[in-house]
């Protein structure tokens, strides 16, 4: 599905919430339907041969949780581990998974038309998994299709089965 399709498929379903966060400078939301928990940074258990990103696993009351830390995924100047870092909780069809992000700053209602097509630019992020842009008052917030982002194949979190 294109970002088009995609924008129309959100437009149609008038607004939505989206909980935003920072990485670095930049400011990004996600679906709030996908968010289970949001928990303080505590340092996981490692995993063997994980790539850089993948910062280990939490024991979250009995499921293994995979860590992914954003700002490593998407090569972000620095990533310190402080009061404010936090781990959002990701409820996604598959599995679940923590990323950690700079901080959480809240749940933003974008109407459909406060959200515009994403440019075609060179970024780290596959464009597959930027739904869009939404603008409320002077905030740019970056959309992400966090359920295809977590899936996709370089991630190694989803068995290729599934």
């Amino acid at each position: 599905m294109g970002t088009m399709e995609k924008l129309d498929e959100m437009s149609t379903s008038g607004a939505r919430e989206y909980l935003t966060f920072r990485l670095d400078q930049e400011e990004y939301g996600i679906d709030i339907l996908k968010v289970q928990e949001i928990r303080g940074y505590e340092p996981p258990t490692r995993v063997a041969n994980a790539p850089n990103f993948i910062k280990g696993v939490v024991n979250l009351r009995g499921t293994i949780v995979p860590i992914v830390d954003m700002r490593l995924k998407f090569s972000c100047s620095k990533a310190e581990y402080n009061s404010f870092t936090v781990v959002i909780i990701l409820n996604l069809k598959h599995r679940i998974v923590g990323i950690v992000v700079d901080s959480v700053s809240d749940v933003m209602e974008l109407p459909p038309e406060n959200l515009k097509a994403a440019p075609e630019i060179d970024s780290v992020i596959d464009s597959g998994s930027v739904l869009g842009l939404g603008s409320l008052g002077d905030r740019m917030l970056i959309l992400l299709d966090i359920e295809r982002l977590m899936a996709a194949p370089d991630m190694g979190l989803v068995a290729a089965s599934e």
